[in-house]
C-alpha cells in the first residue's frame, strides 16, 4: 500500500494545481441533469488523475465523478472526486477538496484528501493516517454526545428528507455546526471535530475518507452501522470513538 500511496500523493500534488489555477479566477459553470454544477476544472483534474493512473496502474479500474466507470478484471479500483465541493469552489470558498481512494474487492484500503487552498493533505495507507505525510492523525477521545462537537453536513437536504432525525440532531451535542463536503470528516480524523453526520453522498464523496478516519482511530459507517461501500445509501456517520458512534446510531434510529 505504501507504494500506491506514494504514487497517488505525487499525482494529486500535480492535479491540485488545476483547480488552484481557476480558483476565484472566473470559470464557466455547467449544470448536470441532476442540477449539480461542474466546471472545466473538475473535468481537467479528473482527466489528469485518470491519465496518470493509467500510466502507473494500467490494469486497475477507475470510478470518477465526472467520467464514470472504467472496469477491468483487477480487484483494485481507484475512486476519484476531483473537486469535492464544486459549489464551494465556484463561490470562492477555499474548503473544497480533492479525494482519491483505492478499493480492493470493493473495500476502501487507501485514501487521500487534499485541500488545495489550505496546503493540507490527509492520507492513509490503511494502517496509519497522516497530515502532510509527517504528522500522525488521532481522533479525539470524546465518548459522550453531550460533550461533543458535532458537524451536520447537508443540513438543508436532511431537514427536508429526514425532518425527525434532523430535529434530534439539532438538539444534540455540546456544540453543533452546519457544513458541507469532505473537510469536516477530515477534521474528525485530526481530532478537532468529534463527529460528522452526512447525507446523500455518492461513493466518491466518502470512500476515500474511510481509511483515513479508521487509521486515526475513529469509526465511520452508514446510519445503520454497516461498513461503507459502493452500494451504500449515502447516509454517513463519522465519529471519534466507538462509544460516541454508538450514541449517534441510537439517536438517529429512534422510533
Amino acid at each position: 500500500m505504501q507504494a500506491y500511496l506514494d504514487t497517488i500523493l505525487a499525482i494529486t500534488q500535480e492535479a491540485a494545481k488545476i483547480p488552484r489555477k481557476h480558483f476565484r479566477a472566473g470559470v464557466d459553470i455547467i449544470h448536470k441533469p441532476d442540477a449539480t454544477p461542474v466546471t472545466v476544472a473538475d473535468q481537467a483534474a479528473e482527466t489528469f488523475i485518470r491519465n496518470a493512473l493509467a500510466q502507473h496502474f494500467p490494469d486497475h479500474g477507475v470510478l470518477g465523478e465526472e467520467f464514470g466507470l472504467s472496469e477491468t478484471d483487477s480487484p483494485f479500483q481507484w475512486i476519484i472526486d476531483p473537486i469535492d465541493g464544486t459549489r464551494a469552489f465556484i463561490s470562492g470558498m477555499p474548503l473544497y477538496g480533492m479525494l482519491v481512494g483505492l478499493l480492493k474487492d470493493g473495500v476502501p484500503v487507501l485514501g487521500v484528501v487534499r485541500m488545495p487552498e489550505l496546503d493540507e493533505v490527509y492520507a492513509s495507507d490503511g494502517a496509519r493516517s497522516t497530515l502532510n505525510r509527517t504528522l500522525g492523525l488521532a481522533t479525539a477521545r470524546t465518548t459522550t454526545l453531550d460533550t461533543a462537537m458535532l458537524y451536520i453536513n447537508e443540513a438543508d437536504k436532511m431537514m427536508r428528507a429526514e425532518p425527525q432525525v434532523f430535529a434530534r440532531l439539532n438538539g444534540a451535542a455540546r456544540d453543533r455546526r452546519y457544513s458541507y463536503d469532505c473537510y469536516p470528516h477530515a477534521l474528525v480524523a485530526a481530532g478537532h471535530v468529534d463527529a460528522c453526520i452526512d447525507y446523500d453522498l455518492k461513493p466518491y464523496d466518502i470512500l476515500p475518507l474511510v481509511p483515513i478516519i479508521a487509521g486515526a482511530g475513529g469509526v465511520i459507517t452508514d446510519w445503520q452501522g454497516q461498513p461503507l461501500g459502493l452500494e451504500s445509501d449515502g447516509r454517513v456517520i463519522s465519529a471519534a470513538t466507538p462509544a460516541l458512534h454508538a450514541q449517534l446510531l441510537d439517536l438517529i434510529n429512534q422510533d
